[in-house]
């Protein structure tokens, strides 16, 4: 069945930019304030209800009124940080009664100070109405010789606008018509807002900007995978260097700043095989980071604060501890989503896991009515990780419904049993991504999430279980319990859910609006606005 135009994805990469500089022999120190906040009870939320600035912080793009007209106030994620010590700390953690404290790391002058408790489930955020409290992460950048800096009062009064517009979209949300869209207008139980996600979404058509940094050269910079378990990597790194639209050549007007590094390409480069020591990709990591807070202010100002990484590789995120402001502060985009490994979902970005093949995408797409669908659920992949061996324990061999297999036999096509399948399992392997979350969706196949630590793809914006199923580890045993109860009417809307959402999942050549490459870029631009940059002399 036929669903969409043809979508090819070519990725071929090209890049100007100059030989990375030598290392700087050392860095000039820079003393930061980061503004105690002052978190409340509540639920955490990606947009507030109130506005108004914390006791004590001082603003110097504070609007004069305060309260619900307030576009500078903090819009966003329970936060909070704060200085200790005279050393430069940026510390993010949930409001107390608003769940489990999301994992931090700061860096001391010693070195790194150790990680806090990671949450056993990481906290669902995004465009919904619960209460939250107010706090963003509030960051004091000097300025040179008492001199404002206009270009960054300029973009962060931008942002504040944006949060205005978006915190009313929520208010709003039943008062009003749907927004015009000569696209696409989000509607449906599959968005958790689906008003201020799409108001969100044309703030940032409007106003966001991404500055690349043109150091480095391929193939471990500015370059990627775009045929293979890690091609979102690569396909956005790829995207992003051909980008017009929201990229900028002059970082003064840049909200964020992309660091183009490919972990899967240090690997293939840098690593040597079975030597267990990654400690070289760590070293070139840091080295980079040296050179650019060497040559540019960017970095320093906001201690990577606004800064972002992309990486689909498992040790995406033990790369990313080379830097202890890159790892606590900057935006992360990791398809290794785990929270049980530091991954924090009020900064961090989970990134789908797509396993592309070919440059052609729609040989991967559609799939038949339920009623085409014999087999309840399927299962097929390797023994590895500690949740298969459980489903393959449970399930494999011993039940029709429930078809559950390490490897199909000989001629066996993977895709036609999904495609005949109502539901595929997603069990996590050695980490907690997977690709089958995605080939599930553009299958039509309703996925079934089995983990416990995995942050969803856009779950901010997505209202996952609108579309989709998921597990606890511990009730890998009652998986047919817990599908059969779902009743063939609630199963058919879910399924039209899966086919709604699956836009959200495309990877397109080029990019088209509401792709996955926006959806990431979205994901970034919350985040971003959850960090608010203010002069000081």
């Amino acid at each position: 069945m036929r669903v969409s135009p043809p979508s090819s994805s070519p990725c071929l990469h090209g890049h100007g930019g100059k030989v990375a500089c030598a290392v700087a022999a050392c860095l000039a120190l820079v003393t930061f304030l980061v503004v105690a906040l002052d978190p409340r009870t509540g639920a955490s939320s990606w947009f507030l209800s109130s506005s108004s600035s914390p006791p004590g912080v001082v603003s110097s793009l504070r609007p004069t009124a305060r309260g619900g007209s307030n576009g500078g106030g903090a819009p966003l994620l329970a936060t909070s940080s704060y200085a200790a010590g005279g050393k430069a700390v940026l510390f993010r953690e949930e409001a107390a009664g608003g769940g489990p404290a999301v994992a931090s790391f700061t860096k001391a002058d010693s070195g790194y100070a150790s990680v806090a408790p990671a949450p056993a489930l990481a906290p669902e955020s995004g465009f919904d109405d619960a209460d939250s409290p107010d706090g963003t992460v509030e960051v004091r950048v000097p300025l040179m010789q008492g001199r404002v800096d206009v270009k960054l009062e300029r973009v962060e009064l931008g942002l504040a606008k944006a949060r205005l517009v978006i915190r009313e979209a929520i208010r709003n949300k039943d008062k009003r018509p749907p927004l015009t869209d000569r696209d696409y207008v989000p509607v449906g139980p599959v968005y958790r807002n689906a008003y201020a996600f799409h108001r969100s979404y044309l703030e940032m058509e409007k106003l966001f900007k991404v500055y690349v940094y043109e150091e480095g050269e391929p193939p471990v910079f500015h370059d990627g995978p775009c045929r293979s378990i890690y091609s979102s990597e690569g396909r956005f790194i790829f995207a992003m260097e051909m980008e017009n639209r929201m990229r900028t050549r002059d970082p003064e007007l840049a909200h964020v700043f992309f660091l183009p590094f490919s972990v899967v390409k240090m690997v293939k480069m840098i690593y040597e095989p079975n030597s267990h020591d990654m400690e070289p990709l760590r070293r070139t990591l840091s080295d980079y980071i040296d050179v650019l807070s060497t040559k540019y202010p960017y970095w320093n100002r906001s201690l990577g604060a606004d800064h972002f990484m992309l990486s689909c590789h498992d040790w995406g995120p033990y790369v990313s501890s080379a830097d202890g402001h890159l790892f606590s502060n900057s935006i992360r985009v990791l398809c290794n989503a785990n929270t049980s490994e530091g991954f924090n979902p009020s900064k961090d970005v989970s990134l789908p896991e797509i396993n592309l093949r070919t440059d052609i995408v729609d040989n991967q797409v559609g799939g038949p009515s339920a009623s085409r669908r014999p087999i309840l659920a399927f299962f097929a992949g390797g023994d590895h990780g500690p949740v298969r061996p459980l489903l393959l324990r449970h399930w494999k061999g011993k039940d029709a419904d429930v078809q559950v297999s390490e490897y199909l036999p000989r001629g066996v096509s993977y895709i036609n049993v999904m495609r005949r399948s109502k539901f595929c399992l997603c069990p996590s392997g050695y980490e907690v991504a997977s690709p089958r979350v995605v080939e599930a969706i553009y299958l039509e196949c309703v996925p079934v999430v089995i983990g416990d630590d995995y942050v969803l793809p856009f779950s901010d914006v997505l209202n996952w279980p609108a579309f989709s199923v998921r597990v606890a580890v511990a009730d890998i045993p009652n998986l047919k319990t817990i599908l059969a109860a779902v009743s063939p009417r609630q199963y058919i809307r879910m399924q039209r859910r899966v086919r709604t959402v699956r836009r959200h999942f495309m990877v397109n050549g080029p990019p088209r609006r509401f792709d996955v490459f926006h959806m990431i870029l979205h994901s970034i631009w919350l985040r971003r606005l959850n960090v608010r940059l203010h002069g000081q002399d």
